[in-house]
């Protein structure tokens, strides 16, 4: 088996990076760098389906953005961008009719370094089936703060896309207990946010609507592909602020990530809400036709 693939990023002290594969079995990462020591870092994660990268300059484009916002060293897009195309070409044949997501992943480095720390990792993407056909069940919870803290503390580092995940595995867990699937946050005065990995979107009155990211969520590569194929087909998009009550009330509801792509929401805290199957199979094939 040729997949998973490791290719490590390596940063000499001029600044020149190299591309080197390595095991992925074996250790790779430091007990002192700071993605694992504090989650200083980032990551994108790219679907590749079928050898093909989906939305790998948006990916790019959102990885460089995430390290400007934690004051990381920007990231050489030709080298991430050669560094993805490379680790779908060892794979080789396995990719063909397969879902894989390539990782990527840069840290602070070692504590007391002047290096950061990248790698890009090809995996199997898993299965979605049962989600994106039976659907998921989703809990709203609190996120903590206000819909407007990327504008009163951009500290709090809201819409990067960093390692620190301990809060979202934490509500994925609560969902768990709730008898859920996964999860939308809602910030404390009552705007719908996104998911843990994912984007909300909602149809309502025959428009997809989605939070903008001016309210500090991530802008979903998978949302935004959603919305050029409804589009394309002359339907309405629209990003703005959305309530528990509108997403209660929708004609429909989904959550769009790389690897999941779609999948149509059945419940949300406990409550049926509708689903229109004639809109989500054909959004699917187009999005992994993409």
């Amino acid at each position: 088996m040729t997949v998973p693939v490791l290719l490590v990023l390596v940063h000499d002290a001029s600044g020149v990076v190299s591309v080197e594969r390595r095991d992925p079995r074996a250790p790779q990462v430091s007990i002192l760098d700071l993605g694992v020591t504090r989650g200083d870092g980032i990551f994108e994660s790219i679907g590749v389906v079928d050898g093909r990268p989906q939305a790998l300059e948006p990916h790019l484009t959102r990885l460089a953005r995430s390290a400007a916002m934690l004051d990381l060293p920007e990231p050489d897009r030709d080298v991430w961008r050669a560094a993805v195309l490379q680790s779908i070409d060892l794979a080789g044949d396995e990719t063909a009719g397969r879902e894989l997501l390539a990782k990527l992943v840069l840290t602070r480095g070692i504590e007391g370094g002047d290096a950061p720390t990248g790698w890009v990792y090809l995996y199997d993407a898993g299965a979605y089936d049962s989600e994106r056909e039976g659907g998921i069940r989703v809990v709203t919870l609190d996120r903590g703060y206000r819909s407007d803290v990327a504008q009163t503390s951009p500290w709090l580092l809201a819409g990067a896309k960093t390692l620190s995940y301990a809060v979202n595995k934490a509500a994925l867990r609560e969902a768990a207990r709730r008898g859920a699937d996964d999860v939308v946050f809602v910030s404390t005065d009552g705007i719908v946010l996104e998911g843990p990995n994912s984007s909300v979107i909602a149809l309502i009155d025959g428009v997809h609507v989605t939070t903008p990211p001016e309210l500090g969520v991530l802008e979903g590569t998978t949302q935004h592909a959603f919305f050029a194929d409804v589009e394309a087909h002359g339907g309405k998009t629209a990003y703005r602020p959305l309530t528990v009550d509108e997403l209660r009330s929708a004609d429909a509801l989904w959550l769009a990530s790389s690897g999941r792509q779609i999948a149509p929401v059945t419940s949300l805290d406990g409550v049926d809400v509708a689903q229109d199957a004639r809109l989500t199979g054909p959004a699917l094939a187009s999005l992994l036709a993409r």
